[in-house]
């Protein structure tokens, strides 16, 4: 897991960084640069969904996840772990403009939604040399920095769930790695990507979806894809 590790420090330094300038930065420099990031993610989300066409599949998935985690009140759960590390950091950010929760989200849907993670995590679960996810530490890196200059520190814990997921599909692939063809590969992202797409909906406040209720749906994609394998 040397590559999530990598990954995981890059994520940590952009986000020092982007802290220190988000606390230079003018209300209005902030706002700019968070709609430049919602824009970015719903474009970044469009091309991720066109990779499979596995639309019966998708919808889906799409539909008995959300329901899922819905039930389940992921994003309650999120607000809660939000809230108690924003009081362990005595953070003096209580009001509604706190972007704590929102930079956590949105920087762990995009540092691990795209095919680079799960093509950098599957490389190195075989055995290989970590170059994808050395490529991807560096992009991270930098995207950390524009993140965190426009959504504050929030960004850096999101280093927790991307060790998790990331470090935990390496982990799989080391065991399971011959059944990770293309079309599981081309449906996880086409399912991430969508998510995306919903993700800078609301960094736009265009409309509040609850993405994070949306999230069981990686797992049931998977599943279905499997299902459908053996059919």
């Amino acid at each position: 897991m040397i590559g999530t590790l990598i990954n995981v420090g890059t994520v940590i330094v952009g986000s020092i960084i982007g802290v220190i300038l988000h606390s230079r930065f003018k209300k209005r420099f902030t706002e700019v640069a968070f709609q430049g990031i919602g824009i970015f993610t719903i474009f970044l989300g469009l091309v991720m969904a066109l990779k499979s066409d596995a639309y019966l599949i998708i919808v889906l998935s799409l539909i008995s996840g959300s329901l899922i985690g819905e039930a389940l009140n992921l994003e309650l759960w999120m607000d809660r772990i939000s809230e108690k590390l924003k009081s362990k950091l005595k953070s003096k950010l209580k009001s509604k403009n706190d972007k704590f929760s929102e930079g956590l989200v949105t920087a762990f849907l995009l540092f691990c939604m795209g095919s680079m993670t799960i093509l950098g995590a599957i490389e190195e679960g075989l055995g290989g040399k970590p170059n994808l996810l050395l490529t991807k530490s560096i992009m991270d890196g930098f995207a950390a920095i524009a993140l965190s200059s426009a959504l504050g520190i929030g960004v850096m814990f999101s280093v927790i769930p991307l060790f998790i997921y990331q470090g935990g599909l390496t982990l799989l692939t080391s065991v399971l790695g011959d059944y990770f063809s293309d079309i599981y590969i081309n449906n996880l992202t086409s399912v991430g990507g969508i998510l995306l797409i919903g993700l800078g909906l609301r960094i736009l406040e265009i409309k509040q979806i609850r993405v994070l209720n949306m999230l069981p749906t990686l797992l049931i994609i998977l599943l279905l894809t499997w299902i459908k394998s053996l059919l």
